[in-house]
């Protein structure tokens, strides 16, 4: 989701191939071997496979709203990488509980609660995590966010952090997320290519 939020905004038009991670097609375990999305082959044949370096690409080829502006900042790459680490790590085992064996899935949302109360400070200066507009910080973190509110959505709105139900509300409502969220048919070996955005 955050490497379509920056293909989308910078405009890098890109064939798009919808895949099942438990039944995925060779052509992607031929170019990266570590079987995850997103995978971006470059035309120079160099391969991206991690999500945060599609943002660096994309924005690096065109960043109209200057969404990397807040790499500059110490805070934005510790939230990213708090986000990416210890945050998902607990995210993981809640959300999904049930494939990890004698893991207690509060512990974890209590846990993941940490970064929580971390945005909401920040979101109490700032409208957005690096300054009062979207920037790369927020759409890195954004999805992980929205998939903890997703694991139990009646608790998370009954939270008291306004600041962090406000922003990611108004993702959810905005026309960059509604356009990344286009749903595509499995892409199969052979099918009509289909190019995004």
């Amino acid at each position: 989701m955050r490497a379509r939020m920056a293909l989308h905004v910078s405009n890098q038009k890109v064939e798009f191939r919808e895949v099942l991670l438990r039944d995925k097609p060779q052509s992607m375990l031929d170019i990266s071997l570590k079987g995850t999305v997103p995978v971006l082959l470059l035309d120079s044949g160099d391969v991206i496979d991690e999500s945060l370096d599609v943002i660096d690409w994309a924005l690096t080829q065109n960043d109209p709203f200057d969404w990397s502006r807040s790499k500059k900042s110490k805070k934005s790459e510790l939230l990213i990488e708090m986000n990416d680490g210890e945050f998902k790590h607990h995210l993981d085992r809640y959300k999904y509980s049930k494939r990890y064996e004698d893991e207690d899935p509060i512990h974890h949302r209590e846990n993941c609660m940490n970064f929580i109360n971390e945005i909401e400070d920040q979101l109490s200066v700032t409208k957005f995590l690096y300054d009062d507009n979207l920037s790369i910080v927020d759409i890195s973190i954004l999805p992980f966010i929205r998939q903890f509110r997703i694991a139990d959505m009646k608790w998370f709105d009954t939270l008291k952090k306004p600041n962090t139900q406000k922003w990611l509300m108004a993702f959810l409502d905005s026309e960059l997320f509604k356009n990344i969220m286009i749903k595509y048919p499995q892409w199969k070996d052979g099918d009509e290519k289909i190019f995004f955005p």
